[in-house]
């Protein structure tokens, strides 16, 4: 950002910058300085969608450096993230302008202090936030909040900020007690366009949507728009004495939860975390880690959707953003792999989707993560079958059973299959489309996961 200077086109100029030189550098000085800190104000803290975060962002579990942050002990872990999906249709003109959204979410595990990750990825034009505020749910399935603990939220220390196209933003860290499996209120205020809205299409969660500037209301009165995507909002930290690790789930709509049941919180994922948290309490020796989920529906292991940047980008694409950049990540699962049979006009080559798990494996190996990955699961029923594809599918899980592509194995094929027909979903366990599982078939997803696969780093080799 610049400001042009004062020119002296007449004889009176000329002396007066012959004699006060120092003055008018000095004066210039401060003014350029003025400038600088107002845009950093606004813009610290932004990064791209792929890269590397920015000052005070840490990403790899420990407080950020930032003297207004909360003075708790504990660990930063992801307690919820989603993935974002491609831009809302409909917001492309206005989106949401003069507009409060309420994204509500669920807390894979608690903390004292938290933050959150805002994106403008499909956006075209910078988004300008003035407001924002995080609070506990007074309960499931209302906008309403506990009076108490809402809170405001800042960036580098100031209310409002502005992320480019294509960009993201992490809040600053606030003082807050977030409970273990709760819902939490992350609102933001929206007073212009910024073109598409960033969102997560499928979140099978409520949320709300208010006309005006309504970040500091506790009631929810004024959340009268009721919407089943979230908007803007990819990730919620928070500084936890519960867990010292975050498991990140990559996925599908087997994964994003599709046919489970709205508002009840049945995706496998949250079935696996409460799992996780209730073995460890019964004083099972596993590691203390939350569960976070990056499923989008319809997601590929190759294939992009359409548009630039693209919607519904494929796993190789997201998987720098989506998994490795999530705060202090242990383990990766990853669940992908069918949509690529299915979607595929042509017979898809298992080999090419085999090279594309292993290439997300070798950069998740050369962080130091283990991979845990799931064999695909039965279709037969569904109008995608056929036998050709069938036989693709047993190609890729043979080799991820004979451990070729992960470092251990989740076999949802072998536990939800049905036993009198293995090309089928058992019938409790389907939905009903004989693709996705039914909440049973979720819950039993999680049931057969072996915890622990969790343990342990990455091999040296695989």
């Amino acid at each position: 950002m610049t400001r042009g200077r004062d020119g002296g086109v007449g004889p009176a100029a000329q002396q007066q910058e012959s004699t006060a030189p120092l003055r008018h550098r000095a004066l210039l000085a401060v003014a350029v300085a003025a400038i600088v800190a107002l845009s950093t104000v606004l813009y610290i803290g932004v990064v791209p969608e792929h890269g590397v975060r920015a000052r005070g962002t840490a990403g790899d579990g420990r407080a950020p450096h930032n003297p207004a942050a909360p003075a708790s002990t504990g660990t930063w872990v992801g307690t919820w993230s989603t993935s974002p999906s491609g831009g809302e249709p409909g917001t492309e003109t206005t989106g949401m302008a003069d507009r409060s959204v309420r994204n509500v979410v669920h807390t894979s595990v608690g903390g004292t202090s938290a933050r959150v990750t805002l994106s403008n990825l499909y956006g075209r034009s910078p988004l300008s936030i003035t407001g924002a505020s995080i609070a506990v749910a007074a309960g499931g399935g209302t906008p309403a909040a506990v009076p108490d603990t809402l809170r405001q939220l800042t960036f580098n220390g100031g209310p409002a900020v502005v992320i480019p196209p294509g960009r993201q933003v992490m809040s600053d860290a606030v003082r807050i007690a977030v409970p273990h499996d709760a819902d939490v209120l992350i609102t933001t205020y929206t007073p212009a366009g910024s073109g598409a809205v960033t969102y997560h299409r499928h979140a099978r969660q409520t949320s709300y949507a208010a006309q005006g500037d309504h970040t500091r209301d506790t009631t929810g009165a004024p959340y009268t728009e009721r919407s089943g995507a979230w908007r803007y909002l990819t990730a919620l930290d928070v500084l936890s004495n519960e867990s010292e690790g975050t498991v990140v789930v990559l996925g599908d709509s087997l994964t994003d939860g599709i046919t489970s049941t709205s508002g009840a919180n049945a995706r496998w994922t949250d079935v696996l975390s409460a799992r996780l948290r209730s073995e460890i309490a019964a004083g099972r020796d596993l590691p203390r880690y939350s569960v976070v989920n990056q499923g989008i529906s319809g997601n590929q292991v190759l294939a992009d959707g359409l548009g630039r940047p693209a919607d519904n980008p494929s796993g190789l694409n997201r998987f720098g953003r989506d998994v490795l950049e999530r705060t202090n990540v242990k383990v990766v699962v990853i669940d992908l792999g069918v949509n690529d049979i299915l979607r595929n006009p042509r017979l898809a080559d298992p080999q090419a989707i085999l090279t594309g798990l292993r290439t997300m494996v070798g950069q998740a190996h050369a962080r130091g993560l283990k991979v845990v990955g799931a064999t695909l699961m039965p279709f037969h029923g569904h109008r995608g079958y056929t036998d050709a594809r069938e036989s693709v599918r047993q190609t890729i899980n043979a080799e991820i059973r004979a451990g070729r592509v992960f470092d251990a194995v989740a076999d949802f094929d072998r536990a939800l299959r049905d036993p009198y027909d293995p090309r089928r979903l058992r019938p409790d366990y389907d939905s009903g489309d004989h693709l996705h599982p039914s909440d049973k078939g979720y819950a039993r997803m999680a049931e057969s996961f072996d915890l622990e696969t969790l343990k342990g780093s990455a091999p040296a080799k695989l």
